[in-house]
């Protein structure tokens, strides 16, 4: 059973759902999320989470992450001493506080439009020892960016560790979210003679725990080397506007009796499947031109 939840009647909101908004629309500047995601391509919050949380976050995480890696297909490489895990939402335990985090309902629907959906959770984690990662995009630019240029999803970033230089930091080249994808391999790869125009502008960002980001996952970016003695997880939250078709990438499960504690409000974003029982994910997404780093 899939759990779309799409509101019949989209002039109409419940009470809550009103008072949510308006609580969300006061607190953050819709013109500031804008500027920046059509803009850079990224903005952060600094302090969103305590630290405390973040350190449960990734406590959660190290479980997932070991348990992934003795299963056939349950960590995806994204590179040397690199892997990518999609999870469960119920696997982690701040996950309502999350997704119903007000400056992360702002941020959806300033850019994405009042019915958006999370589609994807799961984590990065470069190793130490991961080297360069070519520079990308996360998957192929959609119509809506080429033709309409309009964003119709983000991922959401929350690091469980305090970053430094020589953990492999991530690297963004601003405003590239609009690129035109000529000559990029498999429409997420530019070609190499770009890359001076991507140092040119490339941004280091090195959170701390409790900070969460946003970004466009068209604007190019790429992992850096993890020089130190440390892996540097990293959760993941993608999050669709109703024209964008991510959720065929992924497989969101939540079981019945989780779905029946949430929220009214969190559940009509939710594009997930019901089940009695989790089951394994079989990963959707896989990308194939970060296996060898950058050469």
């Amino acid at each position: 059973m899939l759990a779309d939840n799409r509101n019949p009647n989209r002039n109409t909101m419940d009470a809550e759902l009103v008072k949510e908004k308006a609580a969300a629309s006061t607190t953050y500047d819709v013109a500031q999320i804008m500027g920046a995601l059509y803009g850079d391509g990224i903005l952060g919050l600094k302090g969103a989470f305590s630290r405390e949380w973040a350190q449960q976050l990734g406590d959660d995480l190290a479980v997932l992450y070991e348990e992934a890696l003795k299963r056939p297909g349950g960590a995806i490489g994204r590179g040397p001493k690199r892997h990518y895990v999609e999870i469960h939402p119920e696997d982690i335990r701040g996950f309502v506080e999350l997704a119903t985090h007000p400056w992360v309902t702002a941020v959806c629907e300033a850019v994405l439009g009042p019915e958006y959906k999370i589609v994807e959770i799961g984590f990065d984690v470069p190793n130490p020892g991961a080297v360069d990662q070519p520079w990308h995009r996360d998957f192929p630019a959609p119509e809506d960016t080429i033709v309409g240029r309009r964003l119709n999803s983000l991922a959401f970033n929350l690091t469980t560790v305090d970053v430094y230089e020589n953990m492999g930091p991530f690297e963004i080249a601003p405003g590239t979210q609009w690129d035109l994808p000529v000559d990029f391999q498999h429409g997420m790869f530019p070609p190499k003679t770009n890359y001076p125009r991507y140092q040119e502008r490339a941004q280091r960002k090195m959170p701390q725990m409790g900070d969460i980001s946003v970004r466009s996952a068209l604007t190019i970016h790429r992992g850096t080397a993890n020089n130190s003695d440390k892996p540097r997880p990293a959760l993941v939250l993608g999050v669709d506007a109703p024209t964008a078709n991510n959720a065929e990438r992924h497989d969101l499960q939540i079981t019945r009796a989780f779905y029946a504690t949430l929220p009214k409000t969190l559940k009509q974003h939710l594009t997930c499947r019901l089940v009695d029982e989790l089951e394994p994910i079989v990963q959707g997404h896989t990308i194939e031109g970060l296996m060898m780093g950058e050469a």
